[in-house]
């Protein structure tokens, strides 16, 4: 038997990953994917810019002095 990967490939109507809003649009599903990790790695960044900031400005500590 097959890996569920191969069925998908064999039967994409069945993988409810290729449904946008109740409708099988398997392009259009990769685009929200797509788009998705773009945002997700965007903010990914800006949070580590907002760290490195806050690190910058951050006042020393007692101990650290």
């Amino acid at each position: 038997m097959g890996e569920w990967s191969e069925y998908f490939e064999d039967f994409p109507e069945e993988n409810s990953a290729n449904y946008v809003n109740g409708r099988f649009d398997p392009k259009g599903s990769e685009a929200l994917r797509t788009a998705e990790a773009r945002r997700r790695q965007d903010q990914a960044n800006l949070d580590a810019e907002i760290r490195e900031i806050v690190q910058k400005h951050r006042q020393p500590s007692a101990d650290k002095k």
